[in-house]
């Protein structure tokens, strides 16, 4: 006995900004429509690009029955007329048809900003997507995203997945899809360690403070994660430079005060403490060297060097052997 049709909803109303969600609700209702009808044809326009006329025909019911899902978008920017074709078309919906209608929840006129409600009475299925802003809807998110895909995360996880991964939604909904995969469904804050090595937010000063410091490993992979996210060449060599200047100030003048020398060096209090635990690791002969590294990098990532890429890899290679203790 072959299972009864599945009559898909007639209306929809995506209501919200955040992309990704949008996306996957107008992917959803045409899903829905093709379970019904393999063959529906999928029309997206946008409301100002269309006519009334235009638009009573694209909702019209086909004459072979052929399915058909109509997506609107932007129906926060909707006129008057268009926005009363909608109304009255969502009081009685044509068979085979199923009509999406996207929008933000605002508007400037008051046709824009009554259509959900009106398209609510009607019985429309509403699928919201607000922005998601907060720091606790983003954990929520990589959480279901997970579950999506099959697997656990505990919370340690989702902390260190955020941090390695950022807060653009559709990198964190694949990255939470490929660790499931990877890790075998249950996932901590070792899997997402293992995975993701590095950082989302990597700057030119990340890659400058972990070569100033000795860390070889962590600059090398700070330096790729930058020019992987397309840091400018030019912002690293700068930072590789300020750090390097900032220790070798602050080491010729000798163990003081922070806040008496940074009035005497121009620069905030936290600056010269930080740099004075950094010349610790340095003496004379390294910042020297150190120093002409940084002067021969700025001209090779300003059009001197074939690749400025490797240049600056060679230069924190370069400064990580001059980093030696005093």
């Amino acid at each position: 006995m072959s299972a009864p049709a599945v009559t898909p909803d007639p209306l929809h109303l995506v209501l919200g900004e955040e992309e990704l969600l949008v996306e996957r609700a107008v992917r959803a209702a045409l899903e829905a429509a093709r379970l019904a009808d393999p063959e529906a044809e999928l029309r997206r326009v946008r409301v100002t690009e269309i006519t009334p006329a235009e638009l009573a025909e694209m909702l019209s019911p086909s004459l072979f029955a052929e399915g058909r899902v109509v997506v609107l978008d932007a129906a926060q920017e909707v006129g008057k007329e268009i926005a009363e074709a909608v109304t009255t078309y969502a009081k009685q919906p044509a068979d085979g048809v199923v009509l999406v209608v996207v929008h933000t929840g605002g508007g400037r006129s008051k046709a824009a900003k009554d259509l959900p409600g009106a398209l609510r009475k009607a019985g429309a299925r509403l699928t919201e997507c607000a922005k998601i802003t907060k720091p606790s809807e983003r954990e929520a998110f990589v959480r279901d995203e997970v579950r999506r895909a099959g697997g656990r995360i505990d919370p340690a996880g989702v902390a260190a997945l955020v941090e390695a991964v950022g807060q653009d939604l559709r990198e964190l909904a694949s990255a939470a899809g490929q660790l499931v995969a990877d890790a075998g469904g249950k996932i901590g804050e070792a899997e997402v360690r293992r995975y993701h090595r590095g950082r989302a937010e990597v700057t030119g000063f990340v890659v400058a403070e972990k070569a100033v410091t000795g860390d070889r490993v962590g600059a090398l992979e700070a330096l790729r994660w930058a020019l992987h996210l397309g840091v400018a060449h030019v912002l690293i060599a700068d930072a590789l430079a300020d750090a390097v200047r900032t220790i070798a100030r602050v080491s010729a003048v000798g163990r003081a005060d922070p806040f008496r020398l940074a009035g005497e060096l121009g620069m905030p209090p936290w600056k010269v403490k930080k740099a004075q635990a950094q010349a610790r690791g340095w003496n004379q002969d390294g910042l020297a060297a150190a120093m002409q590294v940084v002067a021969d990098l700025n001209a090779e990532v300003k059009g001197v060097a074939a690749d400025p890429g490797y240049a600056l890899e060679r230069a924190v290679l370069r400064i990580l052997d001059a980093h030696q203790p005093r």
